[in-house]
């Protein structure tokens, strides 16, 4: 497993069995296969699949799952940061953009990509294990979610998103990375 994204990620322990091929008709491997979008509260806002081949828990339950799974990797990267000299407590909520933080890990299935946004929102783009750095695309999709999303007089802020017009956006884009 990998953690920290960057251009110097280094590897634990060697993988096991090689990371499956890429999809056919994926040029660069870079297929999108789900995105979660969380608020500072947990709450999931937006979650769309567009290549998930095995569903093992309820919405309710994979939701819960992700947010816990970053609010404990954002805990563990900012209690072992070299960089700060004081510590709070673990499990204590973080400010964003406060301690350090992870971009994106590994396993030899899937990579999942993270970004936090200033005002909490969260990002959760999972992809293909052989996909390059995704922070560019998912800055990409979250100016989508302001144009349409936050800009809309209509959506009411910690709702779930039903924006027709966010939706299609954002699968023309997904589309490009495929």
């Amino acid at each position: 497993m990998q953690f920290f994204g960057g251009s110097s990620l280094t590897s634990i322990a060697p993988e096991a069995t090689p990371a499956p091929a890429a999809p056919p008709g994926t040029g660069t491997g870079a297929s999108a296969q789900v995105l979660y979008v969380f608020n500072r509260n947990g709450v999931c806002l937006l979650y769309r699949e567009w290549h998930r081949p095995l569903r093992t828990l309820d919405p309710t339950q994979d939701h819960k799952l992700m947010f816990g799974l970053l609010f404990s990797l954002r805990s563990f990267t900012a209690k072992i940061d070299p960089t700060t000299a004081e510590k709070g407590n673990l499990g204590v909520p973080l400010l964003p953009g406060q301690g350090c933080s992870f971009y994106s890990f590994k396993t030899n299935t899937y990579k999942l990509n993270f970004m936090e946004s200033p005002s909490g929102i969260k990002l959760i783009l999972i992809t293909h294990p052989r996909t390059g750095d995704q922070r560019d695309s998912l800055k990409h999709i979250y100016n989508l979610y302001v144009e349409y999303v936050v800009k809309n007089p209509l959506y009411a802020p910690g709702t779930p998103i039903k924006c027709e017009l966010f939706n299609k956006h954002l699968d023309q884009y997904v589309k490009t990375l495929i």
